[in-house]
């Protein structure tokens, strides 16, 4: 069976496990929804252009986010390995900082920053920088040695030795820190809009909250669920899998 069919699949059984509860009525309609309520409401957030405006917005938080998250968490994680007396200063920090939930910078944000656009940024890459940084610190310090000596051997020095051996030979490692470092940013600016209230995905949750309406609170979520399984599958899984291939990671389809 094909990745798409098994995604169609497993979206069909979801729905039918959604229209079973609908049915047995345990909860009021106003509360659990039917899936026809939701795709009215999302045809309306369609129609009224809601749904666009909000993802918009998001859309160009979380590509500025993560671009600072992803070369910050790898200018970072190189630094650690390549110095042993940087890992083991800043090591134990960016563990510590990765294991802590992203909101939790939510107050600080607005102390130093202020209830703005900067905040929302600050707590995105705060959520993600860390854990792309300790996952490249990781794969770069399981290349195998031979590579690097080899290639010093070879007269590899300085960037020409990173740019050539050990980035390559890190790549798939530094491809599931990216991967990782998304989920984490995209649930971390979530938060962070149903929190600050401004334009985007969680402004319409917080107006589905406040008005009563599950029905546009299910369709928002149902909506980031959708963007955030096409981001990963389209980008960070078809790269992934393509340099497993190339590198003899992954034999199957």
């Amino acid at each position: 069976m094909a990745r798409w069919q098994a995604a169609a699949v497993s979206a069909a059984l979801l729905l039918l496990l959604w229209q079973g509860a609908a049915w047995t009525g345990a909860w009021p309609r106003y509360v659990f929804p039917w899936p026809e309520d939701v795709l009215l409401t999302l045809w309306r957030l369609l129609a009224t252009r809601e749904l666009a405006v909000a993802l918009l917005h998001t859309l160009k938080r979380i590509g500025l986010g993560f671009a600072l998250s992803a070369s910050g968490g790898l200018l970072l994680g190189l630094c650690m390995a390549r110095s042993r007396t940087v890992s083991d200063l800043l090591g134990p920090v960016v563990q510590g900082l990765q294991s802590m939930p992203s909101i939790c910078w939510y107050p600080l944000a607005v102390l130093w920053i202020g209830w703005n656009e900067g905040a929302l940024l600050f707590v995105t890459v705060s959520g993600a920088l860390f854990a792309i940084a300790a996952a490249t610190e990781s794969g770069v310090r399981n290349i195998p040695p031979g590579y690097v000596r080899a290639a010093a051997t070879m007269g590899a020095r300085g960037w020409q030795l990173y740019s050539r051996v050990v980035l390559p030979a890190a790549l798939p490692s530094l491809l599931t820190g990216m991967r990782l470092g998304w989920s984490f940013a995209w649930r971390s600016l979530m938060a962070a809009e149903l929190l600050f209230l401004n334009l985007g995905f969680g402004h319409l949750l917080a107006m589905g909250r406040d008005l009563g309406d599950a029905a546009q609170v299910m369709a928002v979520i149902v909506v980031i669920l959708a963007v955030g399984v096409l981001v990963d599958r389209a980008c960070f899984s078809r790269a992934e899998r393509a340099v497993r291939r190339r590198f003899g990671y992954e034999l199957g389809a």
